[in-house]
């Protein structure tokens, strides 16, 4: 789980350019230049840092779907939006759910491990904690 840009050690914002380190690179907010290399595959899906309708929470299911098979076919993966923080964790936590967790665990454990601000958008949490399915549908209605 990452972004597109990342804190140097002095502090300076540097952009992260991804060549061949993963086997699989899904990213939902594409920036021209930073990767993967021709040969890796990439699925992108770009969604706002906000209110998703149905046909992007269905994305996002789906992603997460490819996360999880690639993980369990011993490949490397990275999910990456702009900062690494929501919209990667989205994903990534509906990957961890999908595997047996909880939304509530999925999140605890991401904000473990990548930052404590990780998947500080509320309403990403909400989807989460309803299952991004019924999400999906609620939002197909409301539509």
């Amino acid at each position: 789980m990452g972004g597109h840009e990342f804190r140097r050690q002095a502090g300076e914002s540097a952009f992260a350019v991804v060549r061949d380190e993963f086997d699989l690179v899904q990213t939902l907010l594409r920036l021209p230049g930073h990767g993967p290399d021709d040969g890796v595959e990439h699925h992108v899906w770009p969604i706002p840092d906000g209110p998703l309708d149905g046909t992007q929470l269905a994305g996002v299911i789906r992603l997460a779907e490819a996360a999880g098979e690639a993980l369990d076919g011993g490949r490397k993966v990275l999910v990456r939006c702009y900062h690494g923080y929501n919209r990667s964790g989205l994903v990534v936590a509906h990957t961890l759910m999908r595997r047996g967790g909880t939304a509530d665990e999925a999140v605890r454990l991401i904000r473990a491990r990548r930052s404590p601000w990780a998947l500080h958008n509320d309403l990403f949490v909400e989807y989460l904690r309803a299952g991004l399915d019924t999400a999906r549908l609620l939002e197909e209605l409301a539509e």
